[in-house]
C-alpha cells in the first residue's frame, strides 16, 4: 500500500517561512510527478506546485500563480520525497497542505495518491 506522509506545517506570522516535506513509501513503482495541493476552509482543493519525477522531464516544475516566486518545490535525495519551501507567507496561504503523487500507467491512466495533510496557519 502506498503511503504519503507530510510534515513541517505549523503556525507562523505573515512574512515568515516554512518548509514542508513529504515521503512516499510502499510502492514498487516510480511516480511520474509529485506535488502539493492545499485546501482552505470553505474553498476547493487547489494546486500549489508540482514537479516531474521522470528522468525525461528534467525535473520540470509548475506553480500556481498565487504563490509563484514565493514557494519552491524540490525533490529530495531519497527517492519519492518532495519538499515545499514557503517564503513570504501570507494569511491567505493558510490551509491544509496535501502531498500528492501521480503515476501514469501504460494505458495513460493517472492514479493519484494523497497524504493526510499538514496544517499551515499564517497569522496577520
Amino acid at each position: 500500500q502506498v503511503q504519503l506522509v507530510e510534515s513541517g506545517g505549523g503556525l507562523v506570522q505573515a512574512g515568515g517561512s516554512l518548509k514542508l516535506s513529504c515521503a512516499a513509501s510502499g510502492s514498487i513503482f516510480s511516480f511520474n510527478a509529485m506535488g502539493w495541493y492545499r485546501q482552505a476552509p470553505g474553498k476547493q482543493r487547489e494546486l500549489v506546485a508540482v514537479i516531474s519525477t521522470v528522468i525525461s522531464s528534467n525535473g520540470r516544475t509548475n506553480y500556481a500563480d498565487s504563490i509563484k516566486g514565493r514557494f519552491t518545490i524540490s525533490r529530495g535525495v531519497a527517492k519519492n520525497t518532495v519538499f515545499l519551501e514557503m517564503n513570504s507567507l501570507k494569511p491567505e496561504d493558510t490551509a491544509v497542505y496535501y502531498c500528492n503523487a501521480r503515476r501514469i500507467d501504460e494505458a495513460s491512466d493517472s492514479v493519484d495518491y494523497w497524504g493526510q495533510g499538514t496544517q499551515v496557519t499564517v497569522s496577520s
